[in-house]
């Protein structure tokens, strides 16, 4: 899946997906519009340990992309969002991951 975000207004829209097929040999991306930018945290299972890893967005972070591995995208896998403030979408998600964990927020501008 490839999702593109409505612009940030304010408006308190919530979008909740719950991961239905895994990601394989193309990512799932949850993207931002223009100069909007999210703000939040990305809790990782993985199966090669007990712990669980957290990720938090950088100041640009725009984009989310489930690979299938280390950055989630498996089915089950619940990442919210909500419209906020002006330009700022929060973020949580639950995902699980295999190998060494990785961020799956990245800047795209």
């Amino acid at each position: 899946i490839a999702v593109t975000l409505p612009e940030a207004t304010g408006s308190g829209a919530r979008y909740r997906f719950v991961i239905g097929v895994a990601a394989t040999a193309t990512a799932h991306t949850i993207a931002a519009l223009t100069t909007d930018i999210m703000h939040g945290n990305s809790y990782v299972v993985t199966t090669t340990s007990t712990n669980a890893e957290g990720f938090h967005t950088s100041a640009t972070s725009d984009k989310i992309t489930l690979d299938g591995t280390t950055q989630g995208g498996f089915v089950g896998d619940i990442i919210e969002l909500e419209d906020f403030k002006d330009a700022t979408w929060a973020v949580v998600m639950w995902v699980n991951g295999t190998g060494t964990e990785a961020t799956p927020f990245s800047a795209t501008v």
